[in-house]
């Protein structure tokens, strides 16, 4: 069975820093592209940054760029959301998510495996 578990979600002041994790299980997704989307209540869904199999294409929404900072450890089959500078705008449960095939694509329909989400609350 294929699973995607976040970690790392919480509570922080405005300002501060947060680092998500995303642990793949049941496939390697070594080969895929995987990114990380959020949705805050009353909201649609928002691909906020993705990566390539190998890290060397990054995109991320404009709303966050400077700020988050995503990674992969492909030995590892994880994926991690750095987010610094934290806004209260940035209030959302944070999914994680992997491609269904091995192009490069920042759109979040191209991607077919999620995970539960974890919840981030910047206050102010």
């Amino acid at each position: 069975q294929v699973q995607l578990v976040e970690s790392g979600g919480g509570l922080v002041q405005a300002g501060g820093s947060l680092r998500l994790s995303c642990a793949a299980s049941g496939r390697s997704f070594t080969s895929n592209a995987m990114g990380w989307a959020r949705q805050a209540p009353g909201k649609e869904r928002e691909f906020v940054a993705a990566i390539s199999w190998n890290g060397h294409i990054t995109y991320y929404t404009d709303s966050v760029k400077g700020r988050f900072t995503i990674s992969r450890d492909n030995a590892k089959n994880t994926v991690y959301l750095q987010m610094n500078s934290l806004k209260p705008e940035d209030t959302a449960i944070y999914y994680c998510a992997a491609s269904s095939g091995s192009a490069w694509t920042p759109r979040q329909y191209d991607y077919n495996y999620w995970g539960q989400g974890t919840q981030v609350t910047v206050s102010s």
